[in-house]
């Protein structure tokens, strides 16, 4: 009896998957920063001050000064040196307001507002009564020939005679009385203490016990003016605004 040899089955061979492909990834380029160029700053030049200059001035100015003491060695000299700066200061303030003052001129040679004596006094006597006042001075004024001519002045007792007529600079050496004029000029009402008598007019309120003044133009506009009043106080008023307001009201009472 034959024996049958037991077949076996071919093995089959594990099929290996097939590997997957890396794909190569390309590097990325990296882009150049670009810096920006840094400002290069510019050297300022020094500035230079020629201090030597400005000393040898202030110490020539000083030196000449020095030497205007020492020639004023007389009564006389100082008095030349006191009338030349008076008339200095006079010509310079007159120039820095010409405009101002050749306008009034041309203005009040047209024609004249003042309004008489016997008009002036009821609002004078009006004006010292509502202010409190100590001095009531009216002065008419021609600046063509720049004289002033006092019409009438009010003290405590009333009416006085004493300036009545009297004749004097309208412009003169007294800075703040030439101030306050330029600023009547101006259609302002000028208030200030008085710093020093300046004149016959100034003296005379001064005795009336005034110590601080208001000035105004009349009549009260700009570049028109035919005169002035000046209002006398023993001490400065509370309330300047009331005053000048006032004093408006009665210099365009006393214009025609």
């Amino acid at each position: 009896m034959a024996i049958k040899k037991p077949t076996t089955a071919p093995v089959k061979k594990p099929v290996k998957a097939p590997a997957n492909k890396v794909i190569a990834k390309k590097p990325v380029a990296k882009k150049p920063v670009g810096r920006k160029p840094v400002a290069k700053k510019t050297a300022t030049a020094p500035i230079v001050i020629d201090v030597s200059s400005t000393t040898k001035s202030a110490s020539s100015m000083l030196d000449k000064a020095i030497d205007l003491i020492k020639w004023v060695d007389t009564p006389f000299k100082l008095f030349e040196v006191i009338l030349l700066a008076s008339v200095f200061f006079f010509g310079y303030f007159a120039w820095d307001s010409r405009t101002v003052i050749l306008n009034a001129i041309t203005q009040s040679s047209k024609v004249t507002n003042l309004k008489e004596v016997n008009h002036l006094i009821p609002v004078a006597v009006s004006l010292q009564k509502d202010l409190e006042a100590v001095s009531i001075v009216v002065h008419k004024a021609t600046l063509a020939v720049n004289t002033r001519t006092t019409m009438l002045s009010f003290g405590p007792k009333g009416r006085d005679n004493e300036l009545d007529g009297l004749n004097s600079s309208l412009f003169n050496k007294d800075p703040i009385r030439n101030a306050a004029i330029i600023g009547m000029l101006n259609g302002e009402v000028v208030c200030n203490k008085l710093e020093a008598t300046a004149g016959k007019a100034s003296e005379w309120e001064t005795k009336q016990g005034a110590t601080f003044f208001c000035r105004g133009g009349i009549p009260p506009e700009i570049g028109d003016f035919d005169g002035y009043v000046s209002v006398g106080f023993k001490t400065e008023p509370a309330d300047l605004s009331v005053v000048k307001t006032r004093i408006n009201l009665a210099t365009a009472e006393m214009s025609q």
